[in-house]
């Protein structure tokens, strides 16, 4: 999946959570993504935050130590 697919998606995520109270934003998009991306995408993810974090909502920046880091790829 590209990077602007992966960014896309989590700031889709974040927009609907911040019409929550911002804990529960925060706790809700980290428990989307840990439920619903496979760990390719959450590994892609990472890649992402890891060399920046470039383009990501605030929101996706907070929750991102929430986010089960997948195992390296084989």
């Amino acid at each position: 999946m590209s990077a602007d697919k992966i960014t896309r998606m989590a700031n889709q995520i974040a927009a609907f959570m911040t019409s929550k109270p911002h804990d529960e934003g925060v706790a809700g998009l980290a428990a989307h993504i840990n439920d619903f991306w496979e760990p390719r995408m959450r590994r892609q993810f990472f890649d992402l935050l890891d060399a920046g974090g470039d383009g990501f909502a605030p929101l996706v920046l907070e929750a991102a130590p929430l986010i089960r880091r997948p195992a390296a790829a084989a």
